[in-house]
């Protein structure tokens, strides 16, 4: 672990999506992989106490995408931290990215009977902020190229 990353994981924010994004791998482990042992995750985040008393129970093929999940998240270069879906930076490995979606997209519908109802919410009215805002963006540009090819004229 490095002082880096312990000093990122000391950041509230970053600390609430770490623990988000692993109760969500908790979820869909339990589901999807019943007959695997799933003892309490070990990793830099946990041993720096991120995860608290609810440290999450994930199989070793699941854990190993948390720790990797763990640290692009410590080390995101944006700030304030669109969701990965909406970023033009894409740091997670396709495989990666591909496990991410696949377990969200398992686990988001079901989070809020588990305990991620206000975090739920709060990310479905982000996203709705974030799909606004790149709609502004896009409409902004076509007006600023419409008005080049005026100038051009």
């Amino acid at each position: 672990m490095t002082d880096r990353f312990a000093e990122r994981m000391r950041d509230k924010k970053v600390r609430s999506d770490t623990r988000i994004v692993a109760g969500l791998a908790a979820i869909y482990c339990a589901a999807k992989h019943k007959d695997r042992e799933r003892p309490p995750l070990e990793s830099d985040a946990s041993r720096l106490g991120v995860y608290g008393r609810r440290v999450p129970r994930l199989c070793e093929e699941c854990a190993a995408h948390i720790r990797y999940a763990e640290k692009r998240r410590a080390y995101c270069p944006r700030d304030p931290k669109p969701f990965c879906a909406h970023c033009d930076t894409h740091c997670y490995k396709p495989d990666e990215s591909e496990w991410q979606r696949q377990m969200m997209t398992y686990a988001g519908p079901r989070s809020m009977w588990h305990g991620y109802a206000i975090p739920g919410i709060k990310h479905a009215l982000e996203a709705r902020k974030w799909k606004r805002e790149m709609a502004r963006r896009a409409d902004h540009e076509a007006r600023s190229a419409g008005n080049t090819d005026d100038a051009a004229r």
